[in-house]
């Protein structure tokens, strides 16, 4: 793998000196620039060229959610890894309705899970830590809405919900049903409209909770 260019924001000196010793542990991760600040690090793109930037939740100013639905408009292409000390049940929603690659504790990653973290997400397939997936666990079992559902899912909806709920991106997706990527988009609106929904995690913890799928 050609080497893997990286952008570290974070509103602490000590927690970026420690993100970039997890991430220079590796020859193939480069750390190409650093901010302490949403609006730095838009400025630092004006500059430099990354593949994934590693990006604190909690910030002062433009917060990690807010710096995320930003990059995701003008930057699609960029992978965002979360890496956060909050990692309250809303913060996950949140961060997942955005479209992030994946989310690790700052308390608890080690070099190990930082290394594994990034490099599943260049190749496609989104990462969460252990701690995080438990979040998810609960977040997809929580849901206090019930709805009567009197229309039927086929079998590929079924299967397209359970990748959603194990956090593939729609490329891989599509992958691996053989299907297009815009197949994919249209059977997610159509599951949208069937259950009322508006995003893929709720999409995810209703299909749970109505035992359209199961948890995992």
């Amino acid at each position: 793998m050609p080497m893997i260019k990286i952008i570290l924001v974070d509103d602490q000196e000590l927690s970026i000196l420690n993100m970039r010793t997890a991430v220079e542990s590796r020859s193939d991760f480069y750390v190409v620039g650093t901010a302490m600040s949403g609006a730095d690090f838009f400025e630092l793109l004006k500059t430099v060229e990354a593949d994934i930037v590693l990006l604190d939740i909690m910030m002062p100013g433009m917060n990690g959610a807010e710096v995320a639905r930003r990059l995701k408009a003008e930057r699609p292409e960029m992978k965002i890894l979360a890496v956060s000390s909050e990692n309250s049940m809303k913060i996950v929603e949140e961060m997942l309705d955005i479209g992030i690659e994946g989310f690790i504790s700052k308390r608890y990653a080690s070099k190990e899970e930082y290394a594994n973290a990034i490099l599943s997400i260049m190749e496609g397939i989104n990462f969460y830590g252990k701690d995080i997936s438990h979040v998810l666990n609960k977040l997809y079992v929580s849901i206090k809405k019930t709805i009567e559902l009197t229309d039927e899912f086929t079998e590929q909806e079924k299967r397209i919900i359970e990748l959603c709920r194990d956090c593939l991106p729609g490329k891989l997706i599509a992958d691996r049903l053989n299907i297009s990527l815009r197949t994919v988009d249209t059977h997610k609106r159509n599951l949208f409209k069937k259950l009322g929904l508006n995003s893929t995690a709720e999409m995810v913890k209703c299909a749970i909770k109505n035992g359209i799928i199961r948890a995992e």
